[in-house]
């Protein structure tokens, strides 16, 4: 007997992880049934999506696009809306999985509201657990959803867990590809313009996280997120430097065993795991050829160079709003270089200020973490719009 489709909701289905996920829905269209898609701005890619899957419903953000939406959807029979609350109302579909991809902070309540179903979610908004972990964490509890991790990093981990428990886990490594600048001086990174920040040399991304990998904003991130989702300890989890992004997490047990997870750099491998898990599905992406890799380097992080990392696990180990206030001015910080407006040691530089500002207030609900995340933004852009250039190594992290 044949079984049902399985319902399947994107949430930033028109960014590079939502059409990464389109791809792999289009491959067996006869295997989910899509009830909803979510797009930013980019509406005429949302509305193809959208008759590509014949979806039961297409949502864009941006309230100003809703006529054209209607135009481009006219006489296909797939309902239609816009606007932030159309986008919330999408999110609370029940469907058996849902993607969320929303980057950002704003991404934070379409994803709490998309647990209430008590579904799959898989995870690619780091926001999430970044910014509202705690508040994140006890949603999916209350309502019974699985949270499966998206990012390569943190889906390369829960691979190699294998449903150990994590009182075997020893400590775990995420592996960062180093960006573009890993071998540049800070001289050369003084002057890095956005162009140079933008060449990845192994994964294709949005501009923001590409952004942040250039500047280990995002493996910072990561080392947040990943302290969330396998509750573990900041002194649990390590970064490697790994140049040939092959080898994307490992898991050290207690036993002195190290597993790892090993793909080719291409998002939709985590992707499926999560769409087809507990099961696997077939991709079309590149297989890894061990033997035309040659080898496999790795290397400590240089947290002088790159100081957003040091920041993150100063924001971990500090607790509170920290986090928050960390991913919010590095949001800031990130859109001003990428507007030209600051150089790139700047990302640094504003979000050390803004976590010295503000310290790690207490943060129990998702007002709270949005009140703060407000607070974040405002005192990065003061640092920005003042022009300041304080010394990194000069500035630390006040507690609250």
């Amino acid at each position: 007997m044949t079984s049902a489709p399985r319902t399947v909701t994107v949430l930033g289905s028109t960014g590079s992880i939502g059409c990464s996920t389109i791809d792999l829905l289009l491959a067996e269209p006869d295997r989910f049934q899509v009830r909803a898609l979510v797009g930013g701005r980019n509406v005429k890619l949302l509305a193809e999506q959208a008759k590509a899957l014949r979806a039961e419903l297409a949502v864009i953000n941006d309230e100003s696009l809703a006529g054209e939406l209607a135009a481009l959807l006219s006489g296909t029979g797939i309902r239609h809306a816009a606007g932030r609350n159309a986008v919330l109302e999408a999110a609370s579909i029940p469907a058996d999985w849902t993607m969320a991809a929303i980057t950002g902070a704003a991404g934070l309540e379409p994803t709490l509201a998309s647990t209430r179903n008590g579904r799959s979610i898989a995870l690619a908004n780091k926001e999430a657990l970044v910014c509202a972990g705690d508040v994140m964490l006890r949603a999916v509890r209350d309502a019974g959803a699985t949270l499966l991790p998206v990012d390569s990093e943190h889906n390369a981990i829960f691979q190699s867990l294998a449903g150990s428990p994590i009182k075997a886990v020893e400590k775990i490594i995420l592996t960062a590809s180093g960006g573009p600048f890993r071998c540049a001086s800070l001289e050369a990174m003084q002057t890095a313009t956005p162009e140079m920040a933008l060449k990845h040399p192994t994964w294709s991304m949005g501009a923001k996280i590409t952004i942040d990998s250039a500047s280990m904003a995002n493996k910072g991130l990561e080392v947040i997120e990943a302290a969330r989702l396998f509750d573990l300890a900041e002194d649990q989890i390590d970064v490697l430097v790994h140049p040939q992004s092959a080898v994307h997490g490992l898991v050290q047990f207690r036993d002195g065993s190290l597993l790892a997870q090993l793909g080719a750099p291409d998002m939709r491998v985590p992707i499926a795991n999560t769409l087809a898990w507990p099961d696997r599905m077939q991709t079309n992406a590149p297989r890894l050829d061990l033997a035309a890799v040659a080898r496999l380097d790795f290397e400590a992080p240089d947290e002088v160079r790159f100081p957003a990392l040091r920041l993150a696990r100063e924001a971990l180990r500090a607790g509170g709003g920290a986090p928050t206030i960390f991913s919010a001015a590095n949001e800031v910080a990130v859109e001003a270089f990428l507007n030209r407006r600051i150089g790139f040691l700047g990302i640094g530089d504003t979000i050390a200020y803004a976590m010295e500002k503000l310290g790690a207030p207490k943060v129990d609900d998702l007002k709270a973490v949005l009140h703060w995340d407000a607070e974040g933004r405002r005192e990065a852009e003061t640092f920005i719009a003042r022009g300041q250039r304080n010394s990194v190594e000069g500035v630390g992290l006040a507690h609250a």
